[in-house]
């Protein structure tokens, strides 16, 4: 392999693997349709929204970090919110994770 394909091999690697980027700020309110803890690094909600905001590939579909800053407190109230049935809306970052979800950063409940 020479230096020119080792370097072209590389910069396609790191794109891959680089999270791709979207629009950031407050979607609409809709009902949670699913939220998922899972035995990765972070957990996932569903809700019941078209987010025109998003760009990334799954527009209703959001995730965050569990060690990431207020993401238990974000969780309890979309477990609330589940339980009571109130609407939701997320603050999205514009980062979009591998499997197409965008990155949250604050929840908002809605009576």
């Amino acid at each position: 392999m020479t230096i020119r394909q080792a370097m072209l091999l590389g910069s396609c690697i790191l794109a891959v693997s680089l999270p791709v980027w979207a629009d950031s700020g407050w979607t609409e309110f809709g009902n949670v349709v699913e939220l998922v803890p899972t035995s990765r690094h972070y957990y996932q909600v569903k809700l019941s929204i078209d987010s025109k905001l998003s760009g990334c590939k799954d527009r209703a579909g959001f995730y965050q970090d569990y060690g990431t800053s207020g993401s238990e407190q974000m969780f309890e109230a979309l477990l609330a919110a589940v339980k009571s049935g109130n609407r939701v809306r997320v603050y999205v970052t514009g980062k979009c994770n591998l499997d197409g979800y965008s990155e949250i950063s604050a929840v908002g409940v809605i009576p």
